[in-house]
């Protein structure tokens, strides 16, 4: 018998964005956009929304250095290589050969800085959280910097056991230690204790964010070969857009230099020899070829200045609302809007985001810190540019207060808001820390997760995954700070709770009529329940109903038949 496994919406074409050097990654077609936040059409009427469309999907890939296909080489300028040099000379572009060859020039003294990072990666098991996967490892690209410390990828040291560096030109692997791991802008900073490491090498300088048509080069290790590789080409496009490794929106660099697995944490060089960018995904689509991705100097200054500032990595903040272009004539009168205003208007205000005390929905924002926001939600960035106001808030840092002037009611208001970082209803990464559970009569309770959902569905869990979950992971708001979204994972099967297999993946939201706030109180009402049943009222009308005494007592013969160290995560002991 055929099992037909039915799909929850279309899936897109063959397209994808691959995180180099730590993770394959695929996302939908257009995925990676010029748009600063997700759009949504409903009529006339277009709305958006910060941070809540649909999240990219990252696959894992056992192997990280031979599971990505090598793209075309197009516009490639290896040195001495005629060939290339030819097909390129004949494309009728002599000035592009003139600026990818000076670029690789001056990138070459700064090769040095360059070192290869092997790392052994040991990923929790979402779907069996009390315990870990099978260790697997992986080799990516980083450089040097200032302070004895080496830039990389989030994503090539995730989940990391053990990492290792090794500088160009030497046999010798260095331990070692990562102090900060920036998960939104995936980026991470590692150090070496040993002082050889750091001999012989001069760090690597930033420049300025580059300009459309500049030549870059990207340095790196990728697969194809052990030694160091040089790509190059030129900035092709500057925007705002989304980082696949936990699908946030920040400031990015299009370049037309390959990027393939392995030169993930590499560098950009500009035609000076400074370093303007990390190389850390490119775009994988039949249509498109040599659609890189680099992280530029703004960002990666402010994951530094970041850590610095705070001992520890902080994230970037967000203004916690939802909104929508205000480019319908009807609609700007409707809100009191004169003919020389333009703004955004708020659809929804995060419940946990400070601003939430001021603005209100309906709201037109008019300016953020003084600049002035268009009625598509853009802002100036330089001549003949505009990039989305997400920009602004993006250079902020989690704490920093702005000035915010609004249209009320055809009034014009202005007040002072702090920022803070995004708190989603289902997070789209845990931060390194091992999944919680919770066990009681054979019944596995967690919180869920996009790496959650990941496990248990696959990479297309946006189809796959039930209708209600994904609907909370598109558009529920948590409503307080550590609200999460618990659910029956699965049920161990025991005598006790016969009748209740099949359950799987459905949510819990009350416990003996008490509404059920995060994975901890669940926990706790439970251990302390005293009546003579523990009912679980579950999503689509569905309850469970277990003898307490009888429940707890057959718990401890559930875990030792599943060889379960503990009935409970370690961070739901404390």
């Amino acid at each position: 018998m055929v099992d037909l496994k039915r799909k929850r919406g279309r899936k897109p074409k063959n397209a994808g964005s691959d995180s180099g050097g730590g993770a394959e990654t695929a996302v939908d077609e257009g995925a990676v956009s010029a748009n600063p936040v997700e759009t949504a059409t409903n009529g006339d009427t277009q709305t958006h929304r910060r941070g809540r469309g649909r999240l990219r999907k990252v696959e894992e890939v056992v192997d990280r250095d031979i599971a990505a296909s090598p793209e075309r080489r197009g516009h490639r300028f290896p040195d001495h290589n005629h060939g290339e040099l030819t097909a390129t000379v004949l494309s009728g572009d002599l000035r592009h050969v003139a600026e990818l060859a000076t670029a690789a020039a001056k990138a070459a003294p700064s090769m040095d800085a360059v070192v290869k990072v092997f790392c052994v990666h040991t990923d929790p098991n979402f779907s069996l959280p009390w315990q870990r996967k099978r260790q697997y490892s992986s080799s990516s690209s980083g450089f040097i910097i200032s302070g004895k410390r080496v830039l990389t990828n989030a994503h090539s040291v995730e989940h990391h056991t053990q990492v290792k560096l090794k500088k160009r030109g030497s046999d010798t692997k260095y331990l070692a230690t990562v102090l900060s791991i920036g998960t939104e802008c995936d980026i991470a900073m590692l150090t070496v204790n040993d002082d050889e490491f750091w001999e012989g090498v001069s760090p690597l300088e930033f420049g300025d964010l580059p300009a459309l048509q500049d030549a870059v080069t990207v340095v790196g290790y990728p697969i194809g070969g052990d030694t160091i590789s040089v790509t190059s080409g030129v900035v092709s496009r500057i925007e705002i857009l989304s980082y696949v490794h936990v699908s946030t929106e920040l400031l990015g660099l299009q370049i037309d230099a390959a990027i393939n697995s392995g030169n993930s944490g590499g560098p950009a060089f500009n035609d000076k020899g400074k370093c303007v960018g990390i190389a850390f995904q490119s775009l994988k689509h039949e249509d498109a070829e040599n659609i890189g991705y680099v992280i530029p100097t703004p960002v990666i200054m402010h994951f530094i200045q970041d850590y610095e500032k705070n001992g520890a990595y902080t994230g970037f903040p967000v203004i916690g609302v939802e909104w929508q272009k205000m480019e319908n004539p009807d609609l700007r009168k409707s809100v009191g809007m004169a003919h020389n205003q333009k703004g955004v208007r708020i659809r929804r205000v995060e419940p946990t985001a400070p601003e939430s005390n001021v603005l209100k929905p309906s709201d037109v924002i008019l300016s953020f810190d003084g600049v002035d926001i268009a009625n598509d939600g853009t802002v100036p960035f330089r001549h003949g540019e505009r990039i989305g106001f997400s920009y602004l808030v993006s250079q902020k840092y989690t704490g920093d207060d702005a000035r915010v002037k609004v249209l009320r009611k055809s009034k014009t208001l202005e007040f002072k808001i702090k920022l803070n970082a995004h708190k989603r209803l289902i997070p789209a990464h845990i931060k390194g820390k091992p999944p919680s559970y919770y066990i009681v009569g054979g019944f596995v309770f967690t919180a869920v997760s996009v790496p959650y959902l990941r496990s248990e569905y696959g990479k297309d869990y946006e189809f796959d995954a039930p209708v209600k979950l994904l609907d909370k992971l598109l558009h529920a708001m948590a409503q307080s700070i550590d609200e999460q979204l618990v659910v029956v994972s699965q049920v161990l099967v025991a005598d006790i709770n016969i009748g209740y297999e099949e359950l799987v993946n459905t949510q819990v939201l009350a416990f003996n009529g008490k509404p059920i706030k995060n994975l901890k109180s669940l926990a706790n009402m439970v251990e302390a329940c005293k009546e003579e049943y523990m009912k679980f009222d579950l999503d689509y009308d569905q309850i469970v109903v277990l003898q307490t005494k009888n429940a707890k007592a057959a718990t401890s013969d559930i875990l030792a038949m599943h060889c379960i160290p503990s009935a409970m995560s370690d961070d739901l002991k404390t």
